[in-house]
């Protein structure tokens, strides 16, 4: 995850001011969070590899490591953080990144897919939440979770639940269970109030956590 602000008011996702009203009258912890963050949102979208990459690269690592790994891996690329420009560094370089032997093979890997039209990128659009997942799912490297912050971020879809985000289980055990553990049925749960806007409910947990945006 990488640290943003939110963008312009032209940049606000057109469900933003309805999905938080309604979750201001629904969610007893939300009518406190929301009135504090009136002026941010989901940030502009970068490209759907960069989203990707970034989200492989900050998968089962604090916030922290990935930013440093993402600034240096950046850097490697230049100007030009295209599929391509990434396929022209080998693995070692990769490596120097901070990048595991794993990972920097997914990251090709994903660079792979793009660079030879594997995937379709301009129909994601079109497509419900399960298809994009199963889609990307099928990408080595790319799990559930990296699809859902794909479909957040990038597709900014209105209601999407991330269980497997530790983030927002944290998030949640804080708010609504006193700081006790909870298991995924309980987070549903709790959730359940917030559709069809999950989304906008998990940017603003999240942001409950953290003083600053993050932006895949």
């Amino acid at each position: 995850m990488t640290i943003q602000s939110a963008g312009t008011a032209a940049d606000k996702p057109h469900f933003w001011d309805e999905a938080s009203a309604h979750l201001m009258k629904r969610d007893r912890i939300l009518r406190k969070v929301i009135p504090k963050l009136t002026t941010e949102w989901l940030a502009p979208r970068a490209t759907p590899f960069v989203t990707l990459a970034r989200a492989v690269i900050g998968q089962q690592v604090s916030v922290k490591a990935a930013d440093s790994v993402w600034g240096r891996f950046t850097a490697q690329c230049g100007s030009r953080l295209t599929p391509n420009a990434v396929l022209e560094l080998d693995e070692g370089v990769l490596r120097e990144t901070g990048l595991s032997k794993r990972k920097a093979e997914y990251i090709h890997d994903l660079a792979r897919h793009f660079a030879e039209k594997r995937i379709r990128p301009a129909a994601w659009a079109t497509m419900d939440d399960e298809a994009v997942v199963a889609e990307l799912c099928a990408i080595r490297g790319v799990g559930r979770w990296t699809a859902e912050m794909f479909l957040i971020f990038n597709l900014q879809r209105p209601d999407v639940l991330p269980l497997d985000d530790v983030g927002l289980l944290r998030a949640i055990s804080l708010h609504y269970f006193s700081g006790e553990p909870v298991s995924r049925f309980e987070a549903r749960e709790v959730a359940a109030a917030w559709a069809p806007w999950r989304t906008v409910a998990t940017w603003y947990l999240w942001r409950s956590l953290d003083p600053v945006a993050v932006q895949y």
